[in-house]
């Protein structure tokens, strides 16, 4: 019996340290757990930290590629403004350097027409003269009246004297009109008629304005205000007006190969209003869809053919009207109604920019 109590007390104090152990081997495992989930949860943080750093870099890498984007699609597109504006530099020089060259030939023909008209008239007083005296003539003289075809001669004369007249007016208008729209031997900003930019434009624009076998004439319609002078670039401007023209005609030119009934017309009106000028230039051509106002001022845009336009024009023209006359270039168009470009640029800078 006392053996049996001793092994029982042995198997109790055996059995407590085994639980002793247990229960230290225990808390150990529920430390090594705690400093596990410690090092995942700070790694854990760690790594979402991580995360939301490499995403942010991600938006602003992003961020940053649009922005690179915008930029180069900037410098293109004000490389492409700089080749067409020296290109229109280019052409002013080349006009400007046309009429010059022109203008003094045709200066000495214009001035020397009446002179011409003046001998030419005395000549045919002598020879009626020679009529009267000598009537009738040596048989010689009448046979030479006769292979030169005198009265024919006497009749056509004042004739050519007349075309001569009118062929060196029209040169030393269309001379007038290659100055005024380059505007190199004024100051670059000057205060300006208008009007008389609008007419030079429209002078080098009439060939494109007459009809020929495949299209009848584009008529255009001046509606001019009294405008008092504009301070401007005129150079600049005159840019403006031609590409806005050249656009209606080419507008007016595709409606007739669609539509031949309708009548080509172009009209032109200027008014002052208030501290500023408009003009508005409207065609009666199809119109311009809705879908494509909103990109008309846009560079590169173009509905031309590959090759008839760079898509520049427009974009060029609302910058010089914007930005370089504190103004504004607007659109109003309508299906089979026609286009209307406005221009309201104010008669003084200076008073515009106060």
């Amino acid at each position: 019996m006392d053996i049996t109590n001793e092994s029982l007390m042995q198997r109790i104090k055996d059995l407590e340290k085994e639980n002793r152990i247990l229960h230290k081997q225990l808390q150990r495992s529920i430390s090594d757990r705690a400093q596990i989930e410690n090092y995942y949860a700070r790694n854990g943080y760690l790594l979402q930290q991580v995360i939301r750093e490499l995403e942010g870099s991600k938006s602003i890498l992003e961020e940053r590629g649009v922005a690179l984007e915008l930029a180069l699609y900037d410098i293109q597109t004000m490389q492409s403004k700089l080749v067409e504006s020296e290109k229109m530099s280019a052409l002013g020089v080349l006009v400007a350097g046309v009429a010059h060259e022109i203008n003094n030939p045709v200066g000495f023909i214009y001035g020397n027409i009446g002179y011409l008209e003046q001998y030419i008239n005395k000549v045919i007083e002598l020879v009626h003269l020679y009529e009267d005296q000598y009537n009738p003539p040596l048989l010689i003289i009448q046979d030479k009246i006769e292979a030169i075809e005198l009265d024919f001669l006497l009749r056509d004369i004042p004739k050519v004297l007349q075309s001569m007249w009118i062929g060196a007016e029209r040169i030393l208008e269309i001379v007038k009109s290659l100055r005024t729209f380059s505007r190199l031997d004024e100051a670059e900003y000057n205060a300006v008629d208008l009007h008389e930019g609008l007419d030079s434009t429209l002078m080098i624009l009439q060939s494109q304005l007459k009809g020929d076998p495949t299209r009848p004439q584009i008529e255009v319609i001046k509606n001019y205000g009294i405008l008092p002078p504009v301070e401007c670039y005129p150079g600049k401007l005159n840019q403006v007006f031609m590409n806005i023209l050249v656009n209606a005609i080419d507008a007016l030119v595709e409606q007739y190969s669609l539509i031949p009934d309708r009548p080509s017309k172009i009209s032109i009106e200027t008014k002052s209003k208030g501290e500023n000028i408009q003009i508005n230039i409207s065609d009666s051509g199809g119109g311009i869809p809705e879908a494509l106002k909103s990109k008309l001022f846009d560079p590169f845009f173009t509905t031309k053919p590959v090759g008839k336009g760079t898509g520049l024009g427009l974009s060029i023209s609302h910058q010089i009207i914007v930005e370089d006359h504190n103004g504004k270039l607007s659109c109003h168009s309508t299906i089979d109604h026609g286009t209307t470009f406005t221009i309201v640029i104010p008669i003084s800078q200076i008073d515009a920019l106060s």
